[in-house]
């Protein structure tokens, strides 16, 4: 097997073949630790060694060529988020005052891959402590995105959407508290799964607020992010992919599909279009008053959790530095935003009477409106655009152009992806077409607890649509 073969493989196909003894974990490393300096423009990584790479890939062999009993992530080489936890590698959550950060353990994600045979591939990059939808880290310099070398990958994840839509890995962890899984996966032309909040273990890893962050996995194959689940729940009663005909699919049309880039709706649009030729039944029913509700709760949950979370993160890893000297070399960009809502005394701090009532009235509103809109309309899974543009230019984040009219960036990034992860309810981005030459993609939403089943759905939509052709920038295969 050729190592542009290998790159092609999912993580499922190489994982088999290095079982099979059909190419050895020290090869498939060798043709991704290659793709990845082919890539190095994209900045994907703050730290990879090829050495250690390379180290427990020779050990992977070893285990199988003396019998051993081998993990279902056997060999495989998986880029983790710098905002996760890693002891033998340094965790940077993307600011400057965290360059020789080495956690005194594994995050339990990262330890639970390990115990199934994966090997850590680096560390990703950010956007500076996760603090925002592009990438654009001024301390590390920006992630750039493989179809458009000059445009964001999305964030805050971007790094690992990154690496695996430019075929550096087949599957990466990334981190979502509001989008930062399935902007990348939407912007970068692969799929991202956010389960349920809680599925997947958060601790150790650099947070916003427990309420809503959440690791989970971005790939080029729904099957794989099935394969991640498998693993990090111990669940591996099969996934079957629904006919589509069976199928009851629900939008939302007057708060998701409202002021989309026109590019945006026809590829969403036809989308519908081919489900419902395809057999799937379509239900339009709205959500009233969803937009208050996520004003209500989502920003002022996250900008009051924010600082003392982090400080909490900082002590339970065994920082050596406290939260207050780590925010005096934060980049000028996220300092203002922590600075004027986040840090103690600041100017636009939430008070504390507009955070209780965002958990105990308005959250659980919001879970209720949600639970009741998929039992009324007996829905499997809510269907809406990702995003309502395709990735725009880095600096271009501030507004953006939208059918003539300026749009405010964060509002065109999150308005459709911050229900779901405010809500906790799991979450699936899967490529849907090209728009202008940029990726566009579709989410799924299924009701909380529905992640094997919204995983099912996955796998019968994505063999409907058919997959991306690879990105330019940097082919894949």
């Amino acid at each position: 097997m050729t190592p542009h073969e290998m790159i092609a493989l999912s993580a499922a196909e190489a994982i088999g073949a290095m079982r099979e003894g059909h190419i050895t974990a020290l090869a498939y490393a060798e043709a991704l630790l290659a793709r990845c300096a082919e890539g190095a423009d994209l900045n994907a990584f703050i730290t990879l060694d090829p050495e250690a790479v390379r180290a427990e890939a020779r050990a992977a062999d070893a285990r199988r060529a003396a019998g051993e009993t081998l993990g279902p992530l056997h060999g495989l080489p998986v880029p983790i988020k710098d905002s996760i936890n890693t002891a033998d590698l340094p965790t940077t959550a993307g600011t400057s005052a965290l360059r020789q950060f080495y956690p005194a353990a594994d995050a339990p994600v990262v330890a639970r891959l390990r115990a199934a045979g994966a090997i850590v591939l680096g560390k990703t990059n950010l956007h500076e402590l996760s603090l925002g939808w592009t990438s654009s880290n001024m301390a590390y310099g920006p992630v750039r995105n493989p179809w458009d070398l000059a445009r964001i990958p999305g964030g805050s994840s971007g790094g690992s959407a990154a690496t695996v839509a430019a075929g550096m890995a087949p599957l990466a962890l990334a981190e979502d508290t509001e989008g930062s899984i399935r902007v990348p996966a939407a912007l970068c032309g692969i799929a991202g799964f956010r389960p349920t909040t809680g599925r997947y273990p958060n601790d150790g890893c650099a947070p916003i607020t427990g309420e809503f962050d959440q690791v989970g996995p971005v790939a080029r194959h729904v099957s794989d992010l099935v394969l991640f689940d498998d693993v990090l729940t111990g669940d591996t009663s099969p996934v079957v992919a629904p006919p589509i005909a069976g199928l009851r699919l629900g939008i939302a049309p007057d708060y998701y599909f409202e002021g989309l880039d026109p590019a945006v709706a026809d590829v969403v649009h036809d989308v519908i279009e081919r489900l419902e030729q395809a057999g799937a039944t379509i239900v339009r029913a709205d959500l009233p008053g969803l937009g208050a509700l996520i004003e209500a709760i989502t920003l002022t949950v996250q900008i009051h959790d924010v600082v003392p979370s982090l400080t909490r993160w900082l002590a339970a890893s065994g920082a050596s530095i406290t939260y207050e000297a780590l925010h005096t070399e934060v980049s000028p960009d996220v300092k203002a935003l922590l600075e004027a809502f986040a840090i103690p005394g600041a100017p636009r701090a939430i008070p504390e009477e507009l955070y209780t009532a965002a958990i105990t009235t308005h959250l659980p509103a919001l879970r209720a409106l949600f639970a009741g809109w998929f039992a009324e309309n007996q829905v499997h899974a809510m269907l809406l655009p990702a995003t309502m543009i395709p990735a725009p230019l880095i600096g271009d984040d501030s507004t953006v152009r939208i059918g003539g009219s300026d749009v405010p960036f964060e509002f065109a990034i999150s308005r459709n992806i911050a229900p779901g992860s405010t809500a906790g309810l799991p979450g699936l981005v899967l490529p849907a077409g090209l728009a202008g030459g940029l990726p566009v993609a579709i989410e799924l939403d299924g009701p909380a607890g529905s992640d094997r089943k919204l995983l099912g759905i996955g796998l019968a939509v994505e063999a409907l649509l058919g997959p991306l052709p690879p990105p330019p920038a940097i082919s894949v295969g």
